[in-house]
């Protein structure tokens, strides 16, 4: 993981150390592997290390035999023994003492360990139904674990996870439950007091170390930027408070400035740490913003955000909004200074950017730009997310048509993992979702299809991680939970059920039914651990309903664009025929054929529980309906 602190500290501290790699040379062949271009490799052998350890996190150290068995896995080691933690000469030299001398006894024990570790890397899946008390669980547990005065969930460190909060957002909707509306609420708006986001720069960084969310992790993840924007978004359709629509802008006009390839690919991250130290880029002393703004200006910009003498970040400080009672009014002064500080603060410090761009990531990225296009209105967004999935169609995809992970530097490689399809395939609906193009739902289609033959396991159900057609390693797992990004099957499910919805297609229902019902087991103890497959349970057992709409002309489809960006509507699928695509729309949905203008008017048909209405001309009575 290029951004990552502590696989810095131990690169600089061991691995380019010559003492340490005379060591290595010697006795190992060292394999240094970015779990983001080989998400398949730390799947296996961070299961192994939590295993071994009963944790795990990066760096992740494995020591394992030439057939790919483990006999030994950890995470950061220091160069040599302290405080109790062994250090990394002397495990290594110990581990070589025991190759040389007892190799047999290693071999056996990694046997032995693959033997135990069987179960850990399949998937128990019992038959069950599908019921709404495990939405109902996974509700009730987020109510425990809220944290009622800065907004979140658990105590430190705390995570954003957008894709709880996207869950609670649809559940208020559909239960009208306005405490979950609370908790959602008050976790956004902590989110953006706190230093987690940037206020001079914008985005947000990975997680907050405290309570408060003031002092984050600094790097800054493409797929954390993504899945909050579309929080931010939805919050703001829901409840039209402006201060969600800010965020999101902000945050996308980040992503838009440091993450954006001029092709239109985006970067993975930027970096937690300057010149050695982390979060050197972020912070700052009074003086400083004093010596830019000027003596009034800086007084009132490190009073707005809270940089005073004492620091709150070893000695400098996080600038945030925590105590700020006006932190939700718009305040043009606050906005000019900002921009100052932000030219001072590039020139100040470099931050590195980690520069390869992932389809999983940047697929992430589309839905948000994609939300945004749907929501705002705002035609930079919708040519931001067409010119990404270009870059995918050009870049990204083989000429075996095969979807690749990775492309950096004029080289992309890896065949496509799970959620490389899933994800784009979420895109892809997405944008038809939001333009009502026919072609995105045809690509939505076609990958979802190959999604289903590379991945799909047909005798146990679930997707595999990677395809039947990739490098095969000790284990092929499933990953069902949905931790700092949602699981490629969870996205998986969704997809299937919304394709099934807008389609009609019997196949695809009963394939998003089996995936559903793949999911019982694991959801039983701790639903909220997989917050992003709770939505397309929702979506599922909710009443759902389909909208399908035969428009004459551009103003019929901009009126209905219209419409559709005030309402929050997740459990409705909508389908446009025109005169331009029906020929091409009724190829590929059979039934669409029977329904037509009415008195040559743009015409609407609203669909419930497999029962269509009588259709209706006026499209204030499709609004009064949705």
């Amino acid at each position: 993981m290029p951004t990552c602190h502590w696989c810095h500290v131990m690169a600089h501290e061991s691995f380019e150390d010559q003492e340490v790699a005379e060591l290595i040379n010697t006795h190992f062949v060292s394999i240094k592997v970015d779990r983001e271009e080989r998400p398949d490799v730390d799947s296996v052998y961070m299961t192994v290390c939590q295993a071994f350890t009963g944790s795990g996190g990066w760096p992740l150290t494995v020591i394992m035999t030439p057939d790919q068995k483990p006999f030994f896995a950890g995470t950061y080691y220091p160069k040599q023994s302290k405080y109790g933690r062994p250090g990394l000469m002397d495990l290594l030299k110990g581990v070589a003492n025991k190759w040389e001398t007892n190799k047999e006894k290693l071999v056996a024990s990694s046997d032995e360990i693959m033997e135990a570790l069987e179960d850990q890397f399949s998937v128990l899946s019992k038959p069950g139904d599908l019921t709404k008390s495990t939405i109902k669980r996974a509700v009730t547990l987020f109510h425990n674990q809220f944290d009622v005065t800065y907004g979140g969930f658990g105590q430190a460190p705390k995570f954003p996870t957008p894709h709880h909060l996207m869950f609670l957002l649809r559940y208020y909707h559909l239960e009208k439950d306005q405490k979950v509306l609370q908790m959602v609420e008050k976790t956004l708006q902590q989110m953006y007091k706190g230093g987690i986001f940037d206020h001079i720069g914008f985005g947000f960084s990975r997680y907050s170390t405290d309570r408060m969310w003031l002092a984050p992790h600094f790097e800054k993840m493409l797929y954390d930027n993504a899945l909050l924007t579309m929080t931010y978004l939805e919050a703001y359709q829901v409840t039209k408070n402006e201060l969600y629509k800010k965020v999101a802008v902000r945050t996308m006009a980040y992503v838009l400035r440091e993450l954006t390839d001029d092709e239109g690919g985006f970067y993975s991250a930027q970096d937690a740490d300057s010149e050695g130290e982390e979060g050197k880029y972020y912070v700052f002393k009074p003086n400083e913003i004093i010596e830019v703004l000027g003596e009034e200006d800086g007084q009132y910009f490190n009073q707005y955000f809270k940089i005073m003498p004492s620091g709150n970040f070893e000695g400098k400080n996080i600038p945030n909004l925590i105590s700020n009672e006006d932190f939700d009014m718009p305040n043009e002064r606050i906005d000019r200074l900002t921009k100052k500080v932000l030219r001072y603060r590039i020139e100040r410090t470099y931050l590195h950017k980690d520069d390869k761009i992932l389809t999983s990531w940047n697929a992430l990225m589309i839905v948000s730009f994609a939300k945004a296009y749907k929501i705002l209105e705002n035609e930079r967004y919708l040519s931001a997310a067409i010119k990404a999935i270009c870059f995918i169609e050009d870049k990204l995809i083989n000429d075996n048509e095969r979807i690749l992970a990775r492309y950096r530097e004029g080289e992309a490689s890896y065949l496509g993992y799970l959620e490389d399809y899933s994800f784009f395939v979420w895109a892809l609906i997405e944008m038809y979702e939001a333009t009502f193009d026919i072609d995105y739902l045809k690509k939505a289609l076609k990958y979802n299809k190959e999604m289903i033959e590379y991945f799909w396991d047909d005798k146990k159900g679930g997707f595999f991680l990677y395809g039947n057609d990739g490098e095969q390693l000790i284990a092929r797992p499933k990953e069902l939970y949905d931790g700092a990004m949602p699981s490629g099957n969870s996205v998986a499910a969704y997809n299937l059920l919304k394709l099934a919805r807008l389609t009609g297609e019997k196949e695809l229902e009963e394939l998003a039914d089996r995936q559903l019902k793949f999911y019982i087991s694991s959801t039983k103890e701790y639903p909220i651990g997989y917050s992003f497959y709770m939505m397309a349970l929702l979506f599922a057992l909710y009443p759902s309903g389909e909208i399908i709409c035969v428009l004459k002309d551009c103003d019929d489809l901009n009126h209905l664009k219209s419409l559709v960006s005030e309402k929050f509507i997740p459990n409705k699928s909508i389908l446009v025929k025109t005169t331009e695509n029906e020929k091409e729309i009724n190829s590929i949905i059979k039934t669409l054929k029977d329904y037509s203008l009415k008195d040559d008017q743009a015409t609407y048909y609203v669909c419930e529980n497999q029962a269509c209405s009588s259709p209706f001309n006026d499209i204030n009575e499709l609004k009064r309906r949705l």
